[in-house]
């Protein structure tokens, strides 16, 4: 799991920031993947920090 480092709302869904190895690495979340997930939307894009990513399995989840 990798902690984000920040967040970019589109109109479709929230882009995810975090690095690995030094390179910045992204993915992309649709808002019903979020909700599919129990991830508040709004929650993530303020406070990307509090919440890890797992590129393998593509899964957010809150890291508090």
């Amino acid at each position: 799991m990798q902690q984000l480092d920040g967040s970019r709302k589109f109109q479709n869904g929230i882009q995810v920031i975090w690095n690995e190895q030094k390179k910045e690495k992204s993915d992309f979340f649709s808002f019903d993947e979020l909700v599919e997930m129990q991830v508040n939307a709004f929650d993530l894009l303020n406070n990307p920090r509090n919440y890890r990513v797992d590129p393998q399995t593509r899964r957010v989840e809150s890291a508090v």
